[in-house]
């Protein structure tokens, strides 16, 4: 069990390094082929904090696991909606929310876990449902631009001015791009592998453990992240930027691996994780009827997700 929990661990720290990497290169990459900041904000930084969601989901269905696709998507967005908003809204004494933010990303939020919700009904989310998801996200993109969200609304940091000065072209980052693609897909296949073999080792399903171990694994660098920007007067930023994974995992990453094979939910799934996911992001749209989520709602969250980790690991 030791030296799986250690490949695990360390191709997992590969897997996200690799990602981090990757975005940040595309960033600039993007910005010398002359997109705009919000173009980046959207196709690359929102989607970079899935990246390695997206990429390990792919390498599951590939190797015949689907069912960890469906724990690792339900065990990422419970983490980012419960753990890290819960934090940043502790940490940053209760975030303010903008006019957009409600608009846009609440609506999103709820309607994708209604969407996967109807897809998982019995059981498997096959590739026409995963192309239903996948058009939801365009909508969620083309909804996006038709209301001009600002540039500074999708991302953590940095001037937008500074970002727009001409610079060389970054061949060096189209090389760091290529070798940071090869890395994740290597970091992702010894994660799924070792993850797999420390499920057989514990006798224990292995959606269970995408749904803990590997799903908190991908979620620390955005609850690092997102707790620094909330320390530095940024919180409504990080937690719009979860709340996009949230929409990202929850039709983008589902829909991909379905096309490679149809994805598996198991009972264990479809019982409580689900459940919870979609109760959770009801709460959350209450929660924030007032355009605010302060530091006594933050600690509710954390008390939600707090209790389904236990009963999750069976504790009480």
């Amino acid at each position: 069990m030791l030296p799986s929990l250690l490949v695990f661990a360390a191709s997992l720290a590969l897997l996200l390094l690799a990602a981090r990497y990757f975005t940040l290169s595309a960033e600039r990459v993007g910005l010398a082929l002359g997109m705009s900041p919000f173009a980046i904000g959207v196709l690359i930084v929102a989607a970079g904090t899935s990246l390695p969601e997206l990429v390990a989901s792919i390498v599951a269905t590939s190797r015949g696991s689907s069912e960890i696709v469906i724990g690792n998507v339900l065990g990422a967005n419970l983490s980012n909606l419960l753990l890290v908003t819960g934090v940043v809204a502790v940490a940053a004494s209760g975030v303010r929310l903008g006019e957009q933010y409600i608009l846009i990303d609440l609506h999103f939020l709820v309607g994708s876990a209604l969407l996967l919700a109807l897809a998982l009904r019995d059981g498997v989310l096959g590739r026409v449902e995963g192309l239903v998801l996948l058009v939801a996200f365009a909508v969620y993109l083309l909804y996006l631009i038709r209301e001009g969200r600002t540039e500074t609304d999708l991302t953590l940091g940095g001037d937008a001015a500074a970002e727009r000065a001409p610079a060389p072209f970054p061949w060096r980052d189209v090389v760091v791009l290529a070798l940071g693609a090869g890395f994740i897909y290597l970091g992702a296949s010894y994660t799924i592998a070792s993850l797999e073999t420390i499920a057989r080792l514990a006798g224990v399903a292995p959606d269970l453990v995408a749904l803990t171990l590997l799903s908190l694994g991908t979620t620390l660098p955005e609850l690092v992240v997102s707790a620094t920007a909330a320390r530095a007067g940024k919180a409504d930023v990080a937690i719009g930027n979860v709340l996009g994974s949230c929409v990202f995992n929850t039709l983008v990453v589902t829909g991909t691996a379905s096309l490679v094979s149809p994805l598996v939910a198991t009972q264990e799934m479809r019982e409580l994780p689900l459940p919870v996911f979609g109760a959770g992001s009801v709460l959350f749209y209450l929660l924030t009827l007032d355009k605010r989520v302060s530091r006594w709602e933050g600690l509710l969250l954390l008390l939600v997700y707090a209790m389904f980790i236990l009963e999750v690991a069976r504790l009480v």
